[in-house]
């Protein structure tokens, strides 16, 4: 059992508590079309993690009110919400989530009542990306890991959640939450037009520096702890190879650490990448086993003090230098 779907449960008292203001929060947010504001004119946004915070601060600018679910240093994959957190939720004006990559989130979008809702992953295409990586379908010695990797297959049925790391289908996101908040508060729908508008300006002049910069390489292959970048790869003519699948917490095979000790030499790989919220052990235990640098390259699921940037496109403007050294760019 997949011990996620358990998060959400609370005595029965708090229960009962949260759905009575859920039922009151409800009633107030399904009685009109926009959004109520605050008491300071501004939309009580919730975000469930760093990259939806982002979205909606940098559109929503000076007329929103942002709060996360996921407080900087927490991996967002494992986020468990507290009763308080989820009858908070219901208060909210606009909630901007991304369903597949938190559960906890989803149960408790669910269940909020708020009508200003929006799933990101609905405003894209998604596709599925590492569900061969770090995990071994065969083998009695692998049994474990098959069933940790099909403990979490439903999880990202619907397909790979990250698409944040590719400034395109970032883009397409963020076009679409500029037209959900521009429906939500149509007083200030001019605004949130002008703001999305520059922030895809400001996203596509980052997927330039992306092409640009991994046009021409010695290798096309990266190594990462998890996963997440399959959109990145799959964008700029990359081939990622995870050691862990799709969920960070999953542990890889003993043939998946074989099979990695042999892309090096075969594919010119020159690093190991590890992430800031994940433990970095199995990263540099490849790295040592197969003579490996090793270097950050960050999945962007919060900023923290050890990120090297400030903000979304500084992170990912770090990530191409990295990828340009470690790739070999010319």
């Amino acid at each position: 059992m997949n011990v996620r779907r358990l998060r959400l449960i609370p005595t029965a008292a708090t229960a009962a508590a949260v759905a009575l203001g859920l039922l009151s929060v409800s009633a107030c947010s399904s009685s009109s079309g926009a959004a109520d504001k605050n008491g300071e004119g501004k939309l009580d946004v919730v975000a469930s993690f760093y990259p939806m915070q982002y979205l909606a601060e940098e559109i929503g600018g000076e007329h929103v009110d942002v709060s996360t679910l996921t407080k900087p240093g927490v991996e967002p994959h494992d986020l468990e919400l507290s009763p308080k957190q989820t009858a908070g939720l219901g208060e909210a004006d606009f909630i901007l989530y991304l369903k597949g990559l938190q559960p906890a989130v989803d149960e408790a979008v669910a269940q909020s009542g708020v009508k200003n809702t929006v799933d990101a992953a609905g405003l894209t295409h998604l596709e599925e990306h590492g569900t061969e990586a770090g995990h071994d379908e065969h083998g009695a010695e692998e049994e474990h890991a098959d069933e940790h990797a099909d403990e979490h297959a439903d999880e990202h049925a619907a397909g790979d959640p990250h698409i944040w790391l590719d400034p395109v289908k970032y883009s397409e996101v963020a076009k679409g939450v500029g037209k959900a908040l521009e429906k939500a508060d149509p007083d200030n729908a001019a605004a949130y037009k002008k703001n999305t508008d520059a922030l895809v300006s400001k996203l596509d002049g980052l997927h330039a520096k992306f092409e640009k910069g991994l046009k021409n390489t010695d290798t096309r292959t990266f190594i990462t702890t998890h996963a997440a970048f399959g959109y990145l790869a799959e964008r700029y003519d990359l081939k990622q190879e995870g050691i862990s699948g799709l969920d960070p917490d999953s542990e890889p095979s003993l043939s998946r650490m074989k099979d990695l000790q042999k892309i090096p030499k075969k594919d010119k790989v020159t690093t190991v990448f590890f992430e800031t919220l994940v433990s970095d052990k199995t990263a540099k235990t490849l790295a040592g086993d197969t003579g490996l640098k090793t270097d950050v390259l960050d999945p962007l699921e919060g900023i923290t003090d050890k990120s090297k940037g400030a903000d979304y496109v500084e992170v990912m403007e770090s990530n191409l230098s990295a990828l340009e050294k470690a790739l070999g760019a010319k």
